[in-house]
């Protein structure tokens, strides 16, 4: 549920073509989530330092990193993914609008919580990368929420959950209705066709523990 950006070397060749594509559709990563795959592109953790760096003065927002050692990754980057699934996407060859971006504040020392008091419909997309995001109401099929830390829904989840973008494992996912599309901790993640069919329509906590997802009726 996130675009995979495939990095190449040179770095600098790379990012010369990248600018060049920014300006022909400046807009095209507002709002979304992002994936850098480094396969064969970083030697040391201050390589991969500077990926992340060059892409975040470009608006990217990474939530996760593939094709490196975890040994190149701490606590302060987008987390290492596992258990990735290719998809297809279509990238138009017109420009795309921008909107005005909001002027961001400065990083809050403790986590700043969302709480949504009404149905999060399909197309929507909610982002806390500060906290916790609480849904007192339904998440309709085709809807996102994406969490730096966990996620609590209060009624049916029938659209994509990704917990634990920012605090990784510590976060968790509840819901009184499990019917998601896909659901993600910490960069791990499962799709429908992967979750029990045992847990559908049933209050569940999600986790992580030794390096996979488990899913637990409440």
């Amino acid at each position: 549920m996130a675009m995979t950006l495939v990095a190449d070397v040179p770095l600098q060749q790379w990012l010369a073509d990248f600018d060049i594509w920014l300006e022909r559709s400046p807009g095209f990563f507002t709002g979304r989530t992002v994936v850098l795959d480094m396969v064969g592109t970083a030697a040391s953790k201050a390589e991969v330092e500077r990926w992340i760096g060059e892409l975040a003065t470009r608006g990217v927002r990474l939530i996760g990193l593939e094709g490196i050692r975890p040994s190149m990754v701490d606590a302060s980057m987008p987390p290492l993914l596992r258990g990735g699934r290719d998809a297809t996407l279509i990238i138009p060859d017109e420009p795309v609008a921008v909107p005005e971006a909001p002027r961001k504040s400065a990083e809050p020392a403790e986590p700043v919580n969302m709480v949504i008091e009404q149905r999060v419909r399909s197309g929507q997309s909610i982002v806390c990368l500060e906290g916790d995001v609480t849904i007192v109401g339904s998440v309709g099929a085709g809807a996102e929420i994406i969490a730096g830390g966990s996620i609590h829904v209060y009624g049916a989840l029938a659209g994509r959950a990704i917990a634990g973008a920012t605090f990784g494992a510590k976060a968790r996912i509840f819901c009184t209705k499990m019917e998601a599309e896909l659901i993600a901790v910490d960069g791990i993640y499962r799709t429908a066709e992967d979750i029990d069919a045992s847990l559908r329509g049933r209050p569940v906590r999600v986790w992580t523990e030794d390096d996979a997802l488990r899913l637990a009726a409440l």
